[in-house]
């Protein structure tokens, strides 16, 4: 496997372990901010049911095409979500995010006026 070809599978392995934790929430943390947890249990039920049903990923949004950020809508507020990779202490960088024996990986999910 020649170079391209290696960094091509890396980020396919980092996509599809990010839309992993995304839609089931398994294969890392969720990270809820003061705003997301101050929505009513019904309005959060709806956002996180947007969030694992997300797919309008584009290079404007997903210019690394790791499905790691997007916006949802919900009652007139903007809200995003972020996926970063850590090392297993939650300390740094992960030295290689398409590794989950090597990585931590953090969705945040946050009211846009929160970032």
């Amino acid at each position: 496997m020649d170079n391209a070809q290696s960094i091509a599978a890396d980020k396919a392995r980092i996509r599809a372990l990010n839309d992993q934790l995304r839609q089931t929430f398994v294969g890392g943390q969720v990270a809820l901010t003061r705003g997301v947890q101050a929505l009513s249990a019904a309005d959060r039920s709806t956002l996180f049911k947007l969030l694992q049903s997300f797919s309008d990923f584009s290079a404007d949004n997903d210019p690394e095409e790791e499905h790691d950020f997007g916006a949802l809508r919900l009652n007139g507020e903007t809200y995003f979500f972020k996926i970063d990779y850590y090392d297993l202490s939650l300390e740094y960088a992960s030295a290689d995010p398409s590794d989950p024996a090597r990585t931590a990986r953090v969705l945040t999910l946050l009211r846009a006026d929160e970032y």
